[in-house]
């Protein structure tokens, strides 16, 4: 998803100073964008210091990327701090999307872009008919995460989805794989005790063996005139104080 993300920057004019990479877990993509954007200021945010120290050895060298340990709806960062909002497969994640657009929004410099991807609803279909739709994440739908980014005050929002399909040999290696991944529920309606290994067989028994997961691309801009936009960048500073 990064690699297609990535691809997709060769179409937008864009130079930016200061990157937000929210969600970065490892910061997967910071010297794809340190090559790209030379002399950029990389911030690496996700709310797991795990898995920022995971990507610990892209700290280093030319334009180091810098981790934060931050929620996305509460980013301790200026009002706009960052030219380019850069977002893999994170949004997913929060039960309350709106709110991290909203913040993605305000860290937006004028001129600035928002740029990300998530799964959408289609995904692990497999999965949530064999073992319950309660027990299997929810996704956003594409057209509502669209109408998130004008309620969030990002203007020009382009989406587009593709649908990815992996085949397993069973569906224990199916199970193996997202766990392998760090695919699990963050639904807060989820249930919190163990289901036992009676109802691992069961649900490796009847599971498809594949994994449908729908790919949700999409970016918009933080509008305003470009004079506005430098003296904006000017006059603000990186951080900003949580009450």
């Amino acid at each position: 998803m990064g690699a297609r993300m990535l691809e997709r920057l060769d179409y937008v004019k864009l130079a930016p100073r200061r990157v937000v990479d929210a969600g970065a877990g490892p910061a997967r993509e910071a010297r794809a964008l340190a090559a790209r954007y030379r002399g950029v200021e990389n911030i690496a945010v996700d709310f797991s210091l795990a898995m920022l120290r995971a990507g610990r050895g892209r700290w280093i060298g030319r334009n180091p990327s810098k981790p934060l340990c931050a929620d996305l709806e509460r980013l301790p960062l200026a009002d706009g701090a960052a030219d380019l909002v850069w977002s893999n497969m994170a949004l997913h994640w929060s039960a309350r999307p709106l709110e991290a657009l909203r913040e993605f929004s305000r860290v937006l410099a004028p001129e600035g872009l928002l740029m990300f991807s998530m799964l959408g609803p289609d995904s692990l279909r497999e999965l949530r008919a064999a073992a319950g739709a309660e027990r299997v994440h929810e996704f956003h739908d594409m057209h509502d995460i669209g109408d998130m980014l004008v309620a969030a005050g990002l203007a020009a929002p382009v989406m587009d989805m593709e649908m990815l399909t992996f085949t397993y040999a069973s569906g224990a290696q199916l199970i193996a794989d997202l766990r392998a991944s760090g695919q699990t529920s963050a639904r807060s309606d989820r249930r919190r005790g163990l289901s036992g290994r009676r109802f691992l067989k069961r649900l490796e028994a009847s599971l498809e063996p594949r994994a449908t997961f729908e790919v949700v691309y999409g970016h918009a801009w933080k509008g305003a005139p470009r004079a506005a936009r430098e003296e904006t960048v000017k006059t603000i500073g990186i951080f900003k104080r949580l009450p």
